[in-house]
């Protein structure tokens, strides 16, 4: 099968045939139709997380349907079309799985980082860890629903009951969140890089009541306020957005560092909180939702091959909505 390839330092993918992967115990063989391209991506690629499977497949915004089922699977057949996210495998035995919080697991493993993932023809994947996904949709459309859908979730989640949101960098995960928020009555903020007009309407089609730079303050105090640019300067400055007993969610799993601030910003029981992961019940929560909310991703396809451009247009912040590979 035909793979992007991720084998050394540099920063750039190759294009390789390798074997198509068989189907251990409980696993399934899926046929990619589609890889979302998320920002963690980029994390792993350009070695800001360290310590990836080498070589490695990325992707973790897989969209297919299964072609053969392992040894013990229950409740797949073939021709299924399924998802598969960023979180692959739990050990399901320590303290955090044991707590319902599988998305802390000691002995994880991760789709596209420690587990080869969907820049590729075929994958395999534990059947415990993919969901069921419509049969109907798009599936280019469906991938960034996989890891920015999600990832965006849980974010709204952690920021608890709130009525005005910001959302701090208006990409893959902010314009999914932005129509999950105002589905549910939720008056969104968006913030973006001050001279990003076209990212500032965007937001407003969406239905944002307001889109401004990221170095403005919100036009009215926000009840909660979520992170998705990777840049840590940014917490500081939401922080002053944030109305008492508020929150700040980071919702990346990498960002420059949080630079020193006023504990004043921070006083009146206002909090900062990072996501990490997700749970398998997130996503059936979140899908169930997608749909009632008519989630509509906004997505830019890029052949298999092309893998390397659609990345470094979103490492330099020129992509409105997600990239999504096509084998």
């Amino acid at each position: 099968m035909r793979a992007m390839v991720f084998g050394n330092a540099v920063s750039k993918l190759e294009l390789r045939n390798v074997p198509t992967p068989k189907p251990a115990a409980n696993q399934v063989l899926i046929k990619v139709l589609a890889c979302g391209v998320c920002r963690t991506d980029l994390h792993v690629i350009d070695g800001d997380l360290s310590e990836p499977k080498l070589p490695l497949i990325p992707g973790h915004e897989i969209v297919g349907c299964i072609e053969r089922l392992g040894t013990n699977v229950e409740g797949y057949q073939e021709g299924q079309r399924v998802g598969v996210p960023w979180l692959g495998r739990t050990c399901g035995n320590c303290f955090y799985c044991l707590e319902g919080r599988e998305n802390l697991c000691d002995h994880p493993g991760f789709t596209g980082y420690t587990i080869n993932g969907g820049y590729a023809e075929y994958c395999v994947a534990d059947s415990k860890f993919v969901f069921s996904l419509s049969e109907k949709a798009d599936p280019v459309s469906l991938a960034p629903l996989l890891c920015a859908g999600l990832i965006g979730y849980r974010s709204l989640k952690l920021a608890g009951k709130v009525h005005t949101l910001g959302i701090y960098g208006f990409g893959a995960a902010a314009h999914i969140l932005c129509q999950i928020a105002k589905h549910q009555g939720i008056e969104v903020f968006a913030f973006t890089r001050d001279s990003d007009i076209a990212a500032q309407n965007f937001a407003r089609n969406l239905g944002a009541s307001w889109a401004g730079g990221s170095s403005e303050t919100s036009p009215s105090p926000l009840d909660a306020a979520i992170v998705f640019a990777p840049v840590g300067a940014l917490v500081p400055a939401s922080l002053k957005s944030v109305r008492k007993g508020g929150r700040v969610i980071c919702g990346g799993i990498h960002m420059s560092d949080i630079p020193s601030f006023p504990y004043a910003d921070l006083w009146e029981e206002r909090s900062i909180a990072s996501v990490a992961n997700l749970t398998r019940q997130d996503g059936r929560e979140f899908f169930t939702l997608a749909e009632a909310a008519s989630v509509r991703t906004e997505v830019i396809p890029y052949p298999l091959e092309k893998a390397n451009d659609a990345l470094d247009h979103l490492r330099e912040g020129k992509l409105q909505g997600a990239a999504v590979l096509v084998p």
